[in-house]
């Protein structure tokens, strides 16, 4: 199966049920290429849920994932990756002996397809090392391309996931929560890096802190009770009432 669209990524109706909850509730999305689209909702919306489904980790009970324009919605994790969509996840205890490029360089051989056989060696390998030594500066971690991880304070090693992920060159890249844990300061730095992501990749991003998303997103939309009750451009999804509704007694939108 294919879409009409050959949007970067898109999901039809996607349905997720546990038992008598309707996790995500005929969910419908389309992004646009270079994009930043946040997905944003009260806890319990089914944010999780969703990234899941997108990221492969989980299947719908119905709908479908189109990755530009092909049908993924069966494909595993694996499969997904290798056609461009990339999913950050935390890596604080993955590696802690590893250095920040080894780190990078190893995530670059794995996409590859290559095993992690004779790891140390990898150093030597230009067409890793390269790639590597720019992902990292894309991530702001120049400085401690030598660090191992295990130096690295928390926020400098949500950078290295970052780089880890676009060692791959992604088509579509699912952030999710990548500031969950980190100072005001350290996610200051992380809005800078993914500002100056926006255009070169296509960014789907879940994220509980709204003044990043509001200073960040293209688009916004928002999940409820599982179902999207609004998608638009920022301005617009800070004066919806309905929207407003879902976020009073639990967190004001930012001005």
């Amino acid at each position: 199966m294919t879409s009409n669209s050959t949007a970067p990524l898109q999901t039809q109706t996607l349905v997720k049920r546990y038992g008598g909850l309707l996790a995500t509730d005929n969910v419908s999305l389309r992004l646009t290429r270079g994009e930043l689209h946040a997905i944003i909702g009260p806890n319990g919306a089914g944010k999780t849920t969703l990234i899941g489904q997108l990221g492969g980790e989980l299947q719908p009970d119905s709908g479908d994932v189109f990755l530009q324009g092909e049908c993924v919605t069966t494909l595993p994790a694996a499969e997904r990756a290798l056609r461009g969509l990339a999913r950050s996840y935390q890596i604080s205890s993955a590696f802690p002996e590893f250095t920040v490029l080894e780190c990078v360089a190893l995530a670059k051989q794995a996409h590859a397809g290559h095993s992690f056989d004779a790891w140390r060696a990898l150093l030597k390998r230009t067409h890793l090392v390269d790639p590597a030594e720019h992902a990292i500066a894309q991530a702001g971690l120049s400085h401690r391309i030598s660090q191992r991880v295990s130096d690295l304070a928390h926020g400098e090693r949500r950078q290295l996931e970052l780089a880890m992920v676009l060692v791959s060159q992604p088509k579509v890249l699912l952030l999710d929560e990548p500031m969950a844990g980190m100072s005001h300061q350290e996610s200051m730095k992380v809005v800078d890096l993914l500002a100056g992501l926006k255009g070169q990749y296509t960014l789907l991003l879940v994220e509980h802190d709204m003044h990043a998303v509001f200073a960040l997103a293209d688009t916004i939309s928002v999940l409820v009770n599982g179902a999207i009750i609004a998608s638009g451009k920022p301005q617009d999804i800070r004066q919806n009432p309905e929207v407003r509704t879902a976020y009073l007694g639990d967190e004001e939108l930012p001005e």
